[in-house]
């Protein structure tokens, strides 16, 4: 299977100002590892939104979690993306799917599932318990198979992913009968951070 490389995007990181400063200031941006992650473990980023960014970390501002809000732009290359707008990537995700669920049935174990936020809010199920795990097991599995595939000398069928994307309806109808949502997004959760070939003060 050929690798999908879409090369350059911007990225729009919304965070607290004293975070924003210190990436700007060379410290290195920190992995989201929450089992609920929408894209799995990453660093995460509206595609091309930074009002959408901004707009985020406003939010975050009015339940007291950031002091103040801000936005860090980014030029990210997507490089070996899992683009979950494509339909073989969006296959392999559902094999992840079986694997996870037999993997859990032979151990006893439930399969998690996406649930509502506590405090309400736009998203449909905002806490995805279930696809973050399936895109853990995913790039799990991606990982020991190229690992053991280059031990033999083999050159692997996949390698792992640098960058994950996504595409989001969530929100109401912007207007009634229609097909648009108010908060529909593309989001990029970047795992190679050498995939983040700068990043900028957004205007």
């Amino acid at each position: 299977m050929n690798k999908h490389r879409s090369g350059f995007i911007l990225g729009y990181h919304g965070c607290d100002e004293a975070v924003a400063e210190a990436i700007f200031a060379g410290t290195p941006m920190r992995a989201s590892e929450k089992d609920y992650d929408w894209l799995g473990p990453g660093a995460y980023f509206w595609e091309g939104d930074a009002d959408r960014a901004a707009e985020w970390a406003a939010e975050r501002v009015k339940i007291g979690r950031y002091a103040k809000g801000a936005v860090v732009g980014a030029v990210i290359e997507l490089g070996n993306c899992l683009d979950l707008t494509i339909r073989s990537h969006l296959e392999l995700l559902a094999d992840a799917y079986r694997s996870l669920e037999s993997g859990l049935a032979k151990a006893g174990k439930p399969i998690p599932e996406n649930k509502e936020a506590v405090r309400g809010g736009a998203a449909d199920k905002p806490l995805r318990y279930l696809d973050c795990a399936v895109i853990k097991h995913l790039h799990e599995n991606i990982e020991a198979d190229a690992q053991e595939t280059r031990a033999k000398g083999g050159v692997p069928i996949f390698e792992p992913f640098d960058t994950v994307r996504g595409l989001f309806h969530e929100g109401g109808q912007l207007y009634p009968g229609g097909g648009f949502y108010t908060h529909t997004h593309a989001q990029i959760a970047v795992r190679s951070f050498s995939s983040i070939r700068g990043f900028f003060r957004p205007r």
